[in-house]
């Protein structure tokens, strides 16, 4: 059944396009033609991510500031082992990914690592992708604050996430 909705909505839409004497193909296109101009807006900021990314993992910077999160995260309650997924979660949703198998792979998926590391990135989201994303396209370039905020609110949730964890 679910292979035959998202065609169903098309059929549906075109449907009320027809009754309402909406050209269906010129909307089509007047979209595609805004899709491109968006994304040229935003593909210099969402290289420069990627640049920033592959550079903070092969500098070495990243297992420096992983190894040195480890007491200050455990200070908190979240396990040494997140450190790098913290780290790099709001940065990169795919490398993240890859930490979270990892971290399924050593720790065993029902484990507390595991456990926490789940609901951290289910709960979370690539803040400076996103913030790339919607900040470039409304053209507003004061991002400090929000940046900031959801860089708090991840870690807050973090801390929160872990300690439901060690609890249920």
């Amino acid at each position: 059944m679910a292979a035959y909705i998202l065609p169903a909505v098309f059929v549906i839409l075109i449907i009320i396009c027809a009754a309402k004497r909406i050209n269906v193909y010129d909307c089509f296109a007047g979209g595609a033609g805004d899709a491109m101009r968006l994304m040229y807006t935003i593909f210099p900021y969402i290289l420069a991510i990627f640049v920033f990314i592959e550079l903070f993992r092969e500098s070495g910077m990243a297992d420096f500031l992983t190894r040195a999160l480890e007491k200050p995260l455990s200070f908190l309650g979240i396990p040494p082992a997140l450190a790098e997924l913290l780290l790099l979660r709001p940065v990169s949703g795919n490398g993240t990914l890859a930490i979270l198998e990892k971290l399924f792979e050593e720790h065993g998926p029902d484990s507390y690592v595991s456990r926490c590391a789940a609901v951290i990135m289910g709960s979370s989201e690539t803040i400076f992708y996103i913030a790339a994303v919607y900040f470039s396209s409304t053209k507003i370039r004061k991002l400090k604050g929000a940046v900031a905020i959801s860089l708090a609110a991840t870690l807050f949730g973090s801390i929160a996430a872990c300690f439901l964890c060690r609890f249920l």
